[in-house]
């Protein structure tokens, strides 16, 4: 068996070669946002590898191999048909108009590897809760974090669902997505995506000394939250739509609640 540190090389070594792979792709497509069809296939990469290069208890490896999978394939195919034949991402338009002509070398560093790296960190929990021999048996906290998984699971399928409804009707143009789940928080597909990594860390938890892996849910949350989620979608959502600031002094950004007051 090959030692954890070395499963974790072998890991980051495939996801980054399968980011240059999808930079030369965008080099030829002129489009960056073949990204997005990348990241859940990175998750189920290192799942996969990690099952078959270390020889952890095979119910909890079978288990997180399982949920990475279900959850990163239904991603790329979603975000691959979401993006199809609409043209670069405005995100990664900006950065190209702001970098001129260096932006297809500034996008392998900006855009891929940078991805790459962060895929890697938030796959820690997954590949120490596979990787661990101990406990041979499920626990309390398998349970436990499969349960939250798939809590967090169904609020993203559910929370895409529902605003890809939303954007396919002619009536929805200009409006704001407040209804369904949407009516509790603003990004309840990305908090169904950090809630799922949680239950990835909790099953982990299994594991003697996987406390440290708490770095995967702790960097994803962040992720969505303060940085390439929450900021970058409302920022243009708040220029396009006059009542999204509205939506926004009603309803929670993250975690589903009661909206503040009732709509009028």
């Amino acid at each position: 068996m090959e030692s954890i540190v070395t499963v974790m090389l072998v890991n980051l070594a495939a996801v980054l070669k399968l980011m240059i792979v999808g930079w030369l792709i965008s080099l030829v497509l002129r489009n960056v946002t073949v990204v997005d069809s990348l990241w859940g296939l990175g998750f189920v990469i290192i799942a996969w590898f990690t099952f078959f290069l270390s020889d952890g208890y095979a119910g909890r490896s079978w288990l997180i191999a399982v949920l990475v999978t279900v959850w990163g394939v239904r991603l790329s195919i979603y975000l691959t048909l979401r993006n199809w034949g609409k043209g670069e991402d405005p995100r990664y338009g900006q950065w190209r108009a702001q970098s001129g002509p260096a932006f297809w070398w500034h996008s392998l560093f900006k855009v891929f590897l940078l991805q790459a790296l962060f895929l890697w960190v938030i796959a820690l929990a997954l590949q120490y809760g596979q990787y661990s021999s101990t406990p041979a048996a499920f626990t309390f906290w398998d349970g436990l974090g499969a349960m939250l998984w798939l809590v967090g699971f169904g609020f993203e399928v559910a929370g895409d669902a529902q605003l890809a409804a939303f954007k396919a009707d002619p009536g929805s143009k200009g409006r704001v997505m407040d209804r369904g789940l949407w009516a509790y928080s603003r990004h309840p597909n990305y908090f169904g995506e950090a809630l799922l990594w949680w239950g990835i860390f909790i099953i982990a938890l299994s594991a003697p000394g996987a406390w440290w892996t708490i770095v995967s849910p702790v960097v994803i949350t962040t992720v969505l939250l303060k940085m390439t989620g929450v900021p970058l979608t409302e920022k243009g959502l708040i220029e396009r739509r006059p009542g999204y600031r509205e939506y926004i002094a009603n309803t929670s950004a993250f975690i589903p609640w009661f909206p503040r007051k009732a709509k009028r």
